[in-house]
């Protein structure tokens, strides 16, 4: 096939260039990954993803079959092939008219066509390579010889005569073409490492990507559902703003008609004291006795006593509403839902845990449903596994996390002496190195009768507090490079916080010296996880008040 034949197979048809890193649709047509990726994110928003070439359908973004044969053919088409005439590499001999040279010889330091190659003398010690002009540097820099060996102790190209007399004498030598292979095939073993790994990176990016659009889409729902509830809150909490801001302005309104209507009471009596005062001025006894409204004159109470208890509650608070104990309502009901929503803020669910026996050191016992571990100071005589823990009495969980948010709880009443945390599974399972916290594969917290504190690769953080309860949440988040300890009191507690960035899929890990320790159950919330409703210590609750007020 032609060169230009070929190169016009090797075109991806989204940027017109020769395939990098090519992938394959399920119809069978290639791309480059950069380019598929670009075009099925702009098909993101109709619900339906199409081929660029045949336009067949796929109702979900379809996955991306990396194409090596291609990828190969295409590196090897872009490779750089040697152009004699471009290297501007002639032969010694052709002196009339420049001829390129397709061979050199180190020995000679000559350059040759292939008419003066033919006669040039094959003996072993003509060394040819292809066409340069730098000989010198195949050549050793001290006895201008031919580096022809390599050594293997100081890792460098040497002639001859460094082997037999220099200061290589002694050392251990090999052909450079034996030492060439040798290299070559450690490089490809690290190329496939690397490829693998790429691999492997791929994948957890096309995993995030579909985690990522199934967030996507859940978060469309959540945010309708939290957007109404927030604001139907508001709606009602203005609402009652409203009502308290009218009943504090009209305190003043209130006393004012008070004081209106004491004012006309004072001027009916001040009437009555004068009329009163006139009858006794008068001399006449008849006219005295003859005044038909004594008994109205007489009357002198202030009213019934609801109007005087009426006035003395206005006299000393205003006669309104009680602000204060509004405001201590509002304040507490406000500490309860900003505690409850952090409780639950990233996570729902516990992650469920199960211990695995063939890591378990052997004077651990586990129960039957794997979620207690405890110290028995027996030999359990597990089998010998290369996974099994030899020395301090620990044990792994099966479940590992490699993505994602996770948390996990332990009841940790049951020991004064203990460690929890997460490690990689490629933790050494023997020595001082295999303890929790003590290397750079394991992230722990640790409790004695003494103290409280972190450890991470052997350095200690001390904690300033004891534990207010019996309960630990260790909480995950990989893609962040995050591990949270919490002390599930109330209100819940944050102990510290590790960050890194993870390498290797999470394991939970405990260590016990005595006593035991019990994974929490999966689902539903811990007792001491979240606030209640009578967090205040009142009998009807915060929410029943808050209702009320609504």
């Amino acid at each position: 096939m032609a060169s230009g034949d070929l190169r016009a197979e090797l075109e991806c048809s989204v940027c017109l260039n020769i395939y990098t890193d090519p992938v394959m649709l399920r119809c069978g047509h290639n791309f480059c990954r950069v380019c598929i990726d670009r075009v099925l994110d702009t098909q993101e928003g109709s619900g339906d993803f199409f081929c660029p070439v045949c336009r067949k359908r796929f109702r979900s973004r379809p996955a991306l079959q990396r194409n090596l044969t291609l990828r190969n053919i295409a590196e090897t088409f872009l490779s750089p092939q040697p152009d004699t005439e471009e290297s501007g590499v002639f032969c010694t001999y052709c002196v009339d008219s420049p001829v390129p040279a397709v061979r050199s010889c180190l020995l000679c330091e000559v350059s040759l066509c292939d008419k003066h190659l033919r006669v040039h003398k094959k003996s072993p010690e003509h060394v040819l390579c292809d066409p340069t002009l730098s000989m010198e540097s195949r050549q050793c820099s001290i006895h201008k010889k031919i580096l022809e060996y390599y050594c293997t102790e100081d890792e460098t190209c040497i002639c001859m005569s460094c082997s037999l007399a220099g200061e290589h004498r002694g050392h251990q030598v090999e052909m450079l073409d034996e030492a060439s292979k040798k290299k070559k095939e450690t490089l490809r073993n690290v190329l496939q490492k690397l490829l693998t790994k790429r691999e492997e990176t791929e994948e957890r990016v096309q995993r995030l990507q579909e985690h990522r659009r199934k967030v996507e889409e859940e978060a469309a729902g959540d945010t309708e559902r939290v957007t109404a509830l927030f604001r139907d809150l508001r709606r009602r909490l203005e609402d009652l703003e409203k009502r308290v801001l009218r009943d504090i302005s009209g305190r003043a309104e209130r006393i004012s008609i008070s004081i209106r209507d004491l004012e006309i009471k004072k001027e009916e009596l001040s009437r009555k004291l004068r009329h009163i005062e006139e009858l006794c001025n008068v001399t006449d006894p008849l006219t005295v006795l003859q005044e038909s409204d004594t008994g109205d004159l007489c009357d002198t109470e202030d009213g019934d006593n609801e109007d005087r208890e009426r006035r003395k509650k206005l006299l000393h608070d205003g006669g309104g509403l009680d602000v204060y104990g509004v405001l201590h309502i509002l304040h507490t009901l406000s500490d309860v839902i900003i505690r409850g929503v952090n409780v639950y803020f990233y996570i729902q669910e516990a992650a469920d845990i199960l211990l695995d026996v063939n890591t378990a050191d052997n004077e651990l016992q586990i129960s039957d449903d794997r979620k207690t571990v405890s110290r028995s100071y027996i030999d359990q005589k597990y089998p010998e596994t290369p996974e099994r823990f030899q020395y301090w009495y620990q044990v792994m969980s099966s479940q590992s996390f490699s993505s994602g948010r996770h948390y996990w709880e332990v009841d940790v009443g049951g020991s004064d002496e203990w460690t929890v945390g997460m490690c990689y599974p490629s933790i050494e399972r023997g020595g001082k190195e295999s303890l929790i916290g003590l290397n750079k594969k394991s992230w722990g917290l640790n409790c004695n009768t003494l103290r409280y504190w972190m450890t991470h690769d052997s350095d200690e953080i001390l904690l300033p507090t004891n534990f207010s309860s019996n309960r630990v949440r260790i909480y995950l988040d990989y893609e962040a490079g995050r591990i949270s300890f919490y002390d599930l009191c109330e209100p819940i507690q944050l102990l510290h916080t590790f960050t890194t960035t993870f390498t290797e899929p999470l394991h939970a890990v405990i260590c016990v010296a005595e006593g035991c320790l019990t994974i929490c159950g999966v689902g539903g919330r811990c007792e001491n996880s979240a606030p209640s409703d009578d967090s205040t210590g009142s009998g009807n609750g915060i929410g029943s008040l808050f209702s009320s007020m609504l």
